[in-house]
């Protein structure tokens, strides 16, 4: 029997009723892992393939065959607006079977959800949030919610698995297993997901059945893909190679050792004309992006708040300055709801042709339309993200299409080495080549060690499941899945802390029930999200307000603010302040939760666009122009195969070709480990590219030293300064110090990577040419980094 035909009758109707002319391959793939299995389903395949439909048609066939007794699959959505259209789309497709869909978030009416509680059935989406309320505030009537729960939908994994926030979705599957007695299928649903496997695993872990990723031959797809690069001011790079005595696109290279490389890079012609002129003083980038978007509805994609809101202000100043009408949205966390919806709301209108300029908020699968081009300000940071913010067009037969719009401070004509190396630029290309070539996307970190969400849950089980003794408490808490790295030990401090500032409290019989303190948490409507909300800080230097930051970074770090930059001397959490001095040169890249982070092979792969000589189809003229520049300058400084260059005099640069925690595990080891021995002063970072400073030792006995400590036998605790605290999550500043330190030593730090690094540079501190004693440096062996 085909897929098609085992389906419940009114899933063949609706298929008929769309038009449908066949089942995609992710839909049959599907029915077969669901209706064929007793395990758990990982679907993977590209955005708009089908994949909702996918899972639901075979679910609801089941339902029709055998009706569930309670609620019988729970939809998990990262977002209320997701959740919003997957309710319409569900409901037309349940109406006929009459299996109640219901929705519950925040914004959904008190009668809707007692209609629910009174009648439990069906299918429920409802966003991590506002399960954890569920949970927490419907305890003693879990069981009969969900008596009958069958299958669990996550949906958009790939988003949900990137801090505590995907941790949190975990525990809730498993808690509510647990209160309610049922033991429910798992699907998973992402278009970019590294790894599936070791994410099905994840997926899959304490519930004793194996997973299943349906491996799909989807279809060849054409993009739509340029490239291009602005300078803000001043020539643009391919007017500069025109200069007499400059490189042309094609030219002939001589390598270091005397041999002549011819490299092509002639460049891609525009994908479409202008359908609007922008002012004359405009910013070249974005006056490129607002000449392409006149009576087209497109994204502009920007990859912070602060970044998005300065786009769409100047984009509308354009047409303001052309006697136009606005024509350009915007669309990010930090707007009300109801600024939000309005903004989706317009975008749906087809009758309208807007862009909305939006940050990682539009990139997952929320209906606004149909989409005919996206622009990307920069490089996002991960494949992940380029493939998720692509996708949002090409729906309905049109091939994807995204504009890369690469924007550069013109190099001063005395700028050292790293400050002419366009990152930005390099790091797109990367990412595009990554993916064309090799299909990979980042796989997900799945080892942290979560202990803000440790607090989260152990307080939430308390608040939920009332006295409990501490063996019960742990064995609870424990043999959830995302605490598997959290030791006995761990679990210890964290009461004794918690009984220490009353989060918690001991009754006469020995069990443990939530504190004063923590009662004061748990009943906030805040306690719901694991993930930080902005809270704002104010920034001081001596007795000026400068202004105010959001979850601001470390003492040490550095901040931009009132148009200079400041390194943070203090942070005092309580009174929400920021003290700071001010300090020339410019803020590196600062890491953060993920969307910042960048993946160790995006460097490694930046690193041979720089020694490579072959073009890039997509590269448009300024693009293939700036990439021209970049590599003569890499060759002329051979710092592709050396990653310690030298700038004149005593001052260096090193270009580890490191992701970020890897790469601030080596700043740390340089900065504390190293910077004596070498005499190091002066360091200054920009995060992941490169680390400037100046030394008194030379090339070998820098190697030398760098991968002796790296190699040595040392806690990762020692790679933290005295006294440090990074408090990053939610609530990191209710743990015991201890706990914060080993977290973020031990769960952020990429100390493998940092030392798999250095057994490479170990090699250098023999190498002829280089200055120094290489004797002191014992052989190695690879098993050393393990």
């Amino acid at each position: 029997m085909g897929t098609f035909d085992r389906y419940a009758p009114f899933v063949q109707d609706f298929i008929y009723e769309h038009d449908w002319e066949s089942l995609r391959g992710i839909q049959v793939a599907a029915a077969e892992a669901i209706f064929d299995t007793d395990d758990n389903v990982l679907l993977t395949a590209s955005t708009a393939s089908g994949k909702t439909e996918a899972a639901f048609f075979p679910i609801l066939t089941l339902f029709d065959e055998d009706p569930p007794t309670s609620v019988g699959a729970v939809y998990i959505g990262p977002l209320k607006a997701l959740i919003n259209d997957q309710f319409l789309r569900l409901g037309d497709l349940c109406e006929e079977a009459h299996i109640p869909v219901w929705h519950w978030h925040g914004d959904v009416s008190a009668s809707h959800k007692a209609k629910m509680l009174k009648h439990p059935s069906g299918i429920l989406q409802i966003t991590p949030e506002s399960l954890e309320a569920l949970l927490l505030h419907k305890h003693s009537a879990v069981s009969r919610l969900f008596g009958d729960l069958r299958f669990v939908v996550i949906d958009e994994v790939h988003s949900l698995l990137r801090g505590d926030r995907g941790g949190q979705t975990i525990c809730l599957i498993e808690r509510l297993g647990r209160m309610a007695g049922v033991n429910p299928r798992r699907i998973g649903l992402s278009a970019t997901i590294g790894d599936p496997d070791a994410v099905g695993a994840f997926l899959s872990a304490g519930t004793g059945r194996g997973w299943v990723v349906p491996r799909v031959e989807e279809p060849r797809r054409s993009w739509h893909l340029s490239m291009q690069h602005f300078y803000q001011t001043g020539p643009q790079a391919a007017d500069a190679l025109a200069a007499p005595g400059m490189p042309s696109l094609r030219e002939q290279v001589e390598q270091p050792d005397g041999s002549v490389i011819e490299t092509d890079e002639r460049p891609l012609p525009p994908l479409a004309k202008k359908t609007d002129t922008a002012p004359k003083e405009a910013d070249p980038g974005l006056g490129y992006i607002f000449e392409h978007t006149r009576d087209k509805k497109c994204l502009v994609f920007a990859n912070s708040r602060e970044d998005a809101e300065a786009v769409c202000t100047e984009l509308r100043r354009y047409c303001e300055v052309r006697h136009e009408p606005d024509r350009f949205l915007i669309h990010h966390g930090n707007l009300s709801s109801s600024l939000r919806e309005s903004a989706e709301d317009a975008m749906r209108d087809d009758e309208r042709r807007l862009t909305c300029v939006t940050t990682a908020t539009l990139e997952l699968g929320i209906d606004i339309g149909r989409l005919e081009r996206a622009f990307q300000i920069d490089a996002p940071f991960t494949v992940s993200a380029f493939l998720q913010r692509m996708g949002r067009t090409g729906r309905r037969g049109q091939p994807p299409e995204m504009w890369f719009v690469m924007r550069e401070e013109q190099p001063e004509a005395r700028a050292l080495l790293p400050e002419t190396i366009p990152w930005k630029l390099l790091q797109g290309i990367a990412l595009v080549q990554l993916y064309q070539e090799e299909h990979w996307v980042e796989p997900p970190r799945l080892d942290r060690l979560p202990y803000s969400l440790l607090y989260h849950q152990t307080i939430a089980t308390l608040a939920s499941e009332g006295e409990l003794s501490p063996a019960g408490l742990a064995q609870r808490v424990l043999n959830l899945t995302v605490f598997h790295r959290v030791t006995g030990d761990d679990f210890r401090v964290l009461l004794h802390h918690l009984l220490e500032t009353d989060q918690i409290e001991q009754t006469e019989s020995g069990g443990l029930i939530v504190g004063l303190a923590g009662e004061r948490i748990a009943n906030s409507f805040k306690f719901y999200a694991v993930f930080q909300e902005n809270e704002e800080y104010t920034v001081r230097s001596d007795s000026t307000e400068l202004g105010t930051v959001v979850q601001p970074p470390p003492p040490g770090e550095k901040i931009a603010i009132a148009g200079a930059t400041w390194i943070v001397e203090e942070v005092d959490h309580k009174r929400h302040l920021v003290y700071a001095t001010q300090v020339k040169g410019r803020v590196p890249a600062y890491f953060g939760e993920c969307p910042g982070d960048i993946h160790t092979h995006v460097l490694e792969r930046m690193r041979r666009v720089l020694s490579e000589t072959r073009g890039y189809p997509y590269l448009m003229d300024n693009a293939a122009g700036r990439l021209v520049l970049a590599r003569r300058a890499a060759t002329a400084a051979q710092m592709v195969t050396n990653p310690l260059v030298n700038l004149g005099d005593d001052t260096w640069a090193l270009f580890p070709w490191l992701g970020s925690y890897a790469f601030l595990a080596l700043e740390r080891l340089l900065k504390i480990k190293c910077a004596r021995q070498l005499g190091l002063k002066g360091l200054d970072s920009s995060r992941p590219y490169f680390i400037q400073f100046r030394m008194q030792a030379g090339p070998q006995e820098f190697f030398s030293v760098v991968a002796r400590e790296a190699m040595a036998d040392f806690d990762p605790i020692e790679l933290l300064y005295p006294g440090e605290l990074p408090v990053f999550e939610k609530y990191d500043n209710l743990l015991p110090a201890e706990l914060v330190r080993k977290g973020f030593a031990e769960g952020v730090l990429d100390v493998a990577g940092m030392r798999r690094r250095a057994l490479e540079w170990a090699q250098l501190a023999g190498s002829v040419g280089l200055p120094g004693d290489a004797a002191a440096l014992q052989p190695l062996s690879p098993d050393a980094v393990e």
